[in-house]
């Protein structure tokens, strides 16, 4: 794509110019399963101690839920709950969160930005920390199912012998979840919010 606006601040902008920059963003957006995909392969290697590395847990955590049956935009959270980790280890549920919201259901997406305190359950008393710290949120409509993603798909996924599908199982589900949003950051769904 060769067109480009003129413009050098965007008070200056005319529909036109958005016209041209609409046009990118759309050809853009198209490849966001495939950064996606790539930033997932930077956890390779990475065990942070873990009897596995970041990303043999992220396609442990996605088996698990597929074998369970869950529908497929569950399971791709569960393939990229942790894609955050290598570039924001303190609050990578955020960044997961944030990175799935416009493309996942309401719930998945509260599992996925809660998951971090959630999965305490199973270590922060270990580092002196409360293990129910989890229960502030014992309220929310999604405690149940963040506990219940934990307890099944997260903190059990650290297994070097259990029998992982394959990234290349995974790609479609990641390429339909991220088609198109279920909803848009903009009032008019251009397609690419």
């Amino acid at each position: 794509m060769d067109k480009q606006t003129t413009f050098t601040a965007m008070s200056d902008s005319t529909a036109k110019d958005y016209e041209i920059i609409m046009e990118h963003a759309r050809e853009f957006v198209s490849g966001l399963p495939d950064r996606i995909l790539a930033h997932l392969a930077l956890l390779k290697g990475d065990t942070g101690g873990y009897a596995v590395d970041r990303y043999t847990h992220c396609l442990q955590a996605a088996t698990r839920a597929f074998r369970d049956g869950k529908d497929e935009e569950y399971v791709v959270c569960a393939l990229l709950h942790d894609i955050g980790d290598s570039i924001a280890s303190t609050n990578h549920a955020d960044l997961a969160a944030t990175m799935l919201e416009p493309f996942v259901s309401e719930q998945n997406h509260w599992i996925v930005k809660h998951h971090g305190i959630f999965q305490g359950y199973y270590f922060f008393d270990h580092l002196g920390l409360d293990k129910d710290m989890r229960d502030q949120f014992e309220d929310n409509e999604n405690w149940q199912a963040c506990a219940e993603f934990c307890e099944k798909y997260d903190q059990n996924s650290f297994d070097p012998n259990y029998d992982n599908m394959h990234i290349e199982d995974f790609e479609p589900m990641v390429r339909r979840v991220f088609a198109k949003p279920k909803k848009s950051i903009y009032k008019k769904n251009d397609g690419i919010s």
